[in-house]
């Protein structure tokens, strides 16, 4: 760990508290807790004890104190889903998001989906914002309406050509509704199968259910858009075949005359902030999705296709980790427009942060001053209907009893399963005690955290070399 190779280009402090940290009696234990949080980037600190004892007797089996922990804490994982705020967390957030998506396109019964939803029609739509203004890109034809062919990684893509004219009060009051675009998409969804089926909407209802799980993701130009999962079940879910009406044309098609129904009315609002003078006004609104709509079927096997099981799922996964950040802004709250300079946000971003702030006083019930950092969404990232596959919370729950029957085994604990009447009876007691790393302890996680990652690079390649080519982009 103190290799001088390693540690070279540290600050003084950073190198001082390292060099404290390898000579103090509790390195080990120190180094073992951030290992157990996977190179959490800040990890939340708990103080306690827990007593394990059998439920019949009263006997006491095991104890357990953080007092005997170096600073009397233990180390727990923060879970923050954001890869700008903990990479190992997010890594951690969005395996579970890849196989929470998997789980609802090749199917597996433990997770609540048979197998033969393969045979569902299924499809990768992407939902998009309107246009605000005419922004930099790479079209097709590679050059500009700048007149410039950009290269892929030009500063400029994604901001506007004439940022005077640019709406920046329509992009993120859009961002702001999103979420209430895509709930009437999917009103509109069920709407228009039923119609294309020539049936009620009850009768529709009573023989197919539309499932789908779905991931936000910013575009270059600060406007978030929607990859979805969409996929066809009989009444019962994903346990039951669809109708046989209930065809892939159908489902593309109903998608896309939903997206043109959808309609979210913004009022006109007024403010005054000062009541000598005349109250500011914006304009009512009618937000609609982007003409830009691309609808694609899910392929089961991934024969020669380029959109598959595999692709889609770490595709979901792969932006569940990420936010606003992307366009340049930043991953915490903003209180004025002076922070703006302080945090040195790009000019885009800034306007679009900036038209938060002075469009809050204006609806103040959306809080857009509270998520200006966020471009005006106020969504989850990440969301699925009922009966697509699991939840996260089941996925979180395995992984704890995994790792209870794990520390059960290590400490000589009796196994429910193996013996029922064997139970035990844990009472614990943990209090809040601070989070984060000395400078030493960030140093110390960030290694570990890459090499854990370099691991896991490597067991991919080999298990892509074992399976005769390569492999997606999968949690492995």
């Amino acid at each position: 760990m103190t290799d001088t190779a390693t540690m070279a280009g540290l600050d003084p402090a950073t190198l001082a508290d390292v060099l404290r940290l390898a000579g103090s009696d509790g390195f080990d234990r120190i180094q073992d807790q951030i290992r157990r949080t996977g190179g959490c980037s800040d990890p939340i600190h708990l103080q306690g004890t827990t007593v394990t004892r059998d439920a019949t007797s009263g006997q006491v089996l095991h104890t357990y104190s953080t007092d005997t922990e170096p600073g009397g804490r233990l180390r727990i994982a923060c879970g923050n889903r954001r890869a700008s705020r903990c990479p190992a967390c997010a890594w951690t957030y969005a395996g579970d998001t890849y196989h929470l998506i998997r789980a609802g396109l090749v199917g597996d019964p433990a997770k609540g989906t048979p197998h033969t939803i393969r045979d569902h029609p299924r499809v990768f739509a992407t939902l998009t914002a309107p246009s605000f203004g005419p922004v930099h890109n790479r079209p097709d034809t590679g050059r500009c309406r700048c007149g410039v062919r950009h290269p892929e990684d030009a500063p400029e893509l994604g901001t506007p050509l004439n940022p005077a004219t640019y709406d920046y009060a329509g992009a993120v009051l859009w961002n702001n509704h999103a979420s209430e675009l895509w709930r009437y998409f999917t009103i509109y969804l069920r709407r228009e199968i039923a119609k294309r089926a020539g049936l009620t909407q009850k009768d529709a209802k009573e023989q197919s259910r539309i499932s789908f799980g779905k991931v936000a993701e910013y575009q270059k130009r600060g406007a978030v858009h929607f990859h979805a999962v969409i996929r066809f079940d009989g009444p019962d879910g994903p346990d039951s075949p669809p109708p046989a009406w209930g065809t892939l044309e159908l489902l593309t098609g109903a998608i896309r005359a939903a997206r043109k129904r959808v309609a979210v009315d913004v009022p006109a609002a007024s403010y005054r902030p000062d009541p000598d003078q005349p109250a500011r006004v914006e304009p009512a609104r009618t937000l609609r999705w982007g003409v830009k709509l691309d609808v694609q079927p899910i392929k089961a096997f991934g024969d020669g296709e380029d959109v598959t099981e595999q692709k889609v799922a770490a595709y979901v996964a792969k932006y569940a980790t990420k936010a606003a950040e992307t366009t340049g802004t930043v991953d915490r709250r903003i209180g004025n427009k002076e922070a703006l300079v302080l945090l040195d946000v790009p000019d885009h971003p800034a306007r679009l942060i900036a038209a938060c702030l002075d469009l809050h006083p204006f609806y103040p019930d959306r809080k857009l001053r509270d998520w200006a950092h966020m471009l005006g969404f106020r969504g989850h990232f990440s969301t699925k209907s009922r009966r697509y596959s699991t939840t996260l919370g089941a996925l979180r729950q395995t992984r704890a009893d995994y790792r209870a029957a794990q520390q059960r085994e290590a400490l000589g604990l009796p196994d429910p399963d193996d013996n029922p009447e064997a139970t035990t009876l844990t009472l614990a007691h943990w209090s809040y005690a601070g989070h984060g790393h000395t400078p030493g302890e960030s140093w110390l996680a960030a290694n570990i955290r890459r090499d854990l990652q370099h691991n896991r690079e490597a067991a991919r390649e080999a298990l892509a070399d074992l399976n005769g080519g390569d492999l997606d982009d999968s949690h492995c």
